[in-house]
């Protein structure tokens, strides 16, 4: 063989590799829209991921995630769901507040939500055991956890009469969370007041409204908003040094004084499962919604001691966690 055509064929040998992985199919792509932070959500989205792994699927292996957040600005949702389907994701997860921008961007692409809502009632499925459609997803415990959340607060708090519920007068369930409230409330022999709270503009004034009314303690509803400011409510909280409950465990690790409500670690675990499972061509219409049943009970001893409240030895043998 002549030097210059062996010379060749080891050029042409070298190019192959580079040449195959050029050929390679892109990786199916997943898509992650949320209204929250990636820094705030960092621990659910570690969470999806396992769930993607229960399925055997990797991000940077066999697919890519695409994560898309609104950092709180609810108006930016619309453009990042576009831009998903522009990607061509193969399947989008979107959380409670996200899942409306997703499904107005996209009638065919499967879309798994995580809601507290009732799907059925928001409109989101059909029905819970054959949603139709191209929306599916992981809903929790939240509403009929209300009650238990001034039980607990009572238990703290025995000698209150005022008590408060936080809420966000901008969602959909804001009336029914008031009147369960109510309800709740007055079983415990305990006033209500409902301070509201659009934006994070709005925390300190409903912090000083509970103050001028001496309320004993307060309750914050689950609502995203809440959710995404869980560090800021827990500072307000102990500056203003009114005993708090909340769902998110977020909220005590970061200094909240008690939380109750269902596992977001779960919720988002078991959402990762069925996008793996969407991922490997079943089809959203049916498989069922699936209800998340874990519950957690958190309390901040440290806390509870800075606001001068002792917790009773049984609510404390009850905690999933105590941080001391």
């Amino acid at each position: 063989m002549r030097r210059r055509a062996f010379i060749s064929l080891l050029g042409g040998a070298a190019a192959w590799p580079a040449l195959a992985r050029a050929q390679q199919p892109a990786l199916p792509v997943i898509g992650f829209l949320n209204s929250a932070s990636g820094a705030t959500f960092a621990p659910f989205a570690a969470a999806f991921r396992d769930g993607l792994a229960e399925t055997g699927h990797a991000d940077g292996r066999n697919l890519t995630i695409e994560y898309r957040w609104a950092d709180e600005r609810y108006d930016r949702l619309p453009a990042l769901a576009a831009d998903l389907v522009r990607g061509r994701a193969r399947v989008i997860a979107a959380n409670q507040i996200a899942v409306e921008a997703a499904r107005a961007a996209t009638t065919t692409i499967p879309i798994v939500f995580t809601t507290a809502l009732d799907p059925v009632a928001a409109g989101l499925v059909a029905s819970l055991n054959r949603p139709g459609g191209n929306l599916t997803g992981i809903t929790t415990l939240n509403a009929e956890l209300l009650p238990k959340r001034f039980e607990l607060l009572h238990q703290l708090v025995p000698a209150a009469g005022l008590v408060a519920l936080l809420v966000n007068p901008n969602s959909p369930n804001a009336e029914t969370l008031s009147q369960d409230a109510r309800a709740a409330a007055r079983a415990l022999g305990l006033e209500l007041q409902v301070v509201p709270a659009r934006s994070p503009s709005d925390f300190e004034a409903a912090f000083t409204a509970l103050n001028e009314r001496r309320a004993a303690g307060l309750v914050i509803s689950a609502d995203p908003l809440f959710a995404g400011r869980s560090a800021e409510l827990a500072a307000l909280a102990l500056e203003r040094r009114i005993p708090s409950v909340f769902e998110f465990r977020q909220f005590v690790a970061a200094g909240g004084l008690m939380s109750y409500g269902g596992s977001l670690t779960d919720v988002y675990r078991l959402a990762g499962v069925y996008a793996g499972r969407l991922l490997k061509g079943e089809k959203p219409a049916d498989l069922p919604v699936h209800r998340s049943t874990k519950v957690e009970l958190m309390i901040n001893l440290k806390t509870a001691k800075a606001l001068g409240l002792s917790v009773p030895i049984p609510l404390l043998g009850r905690a999933d966690e105590v941080i001391e």
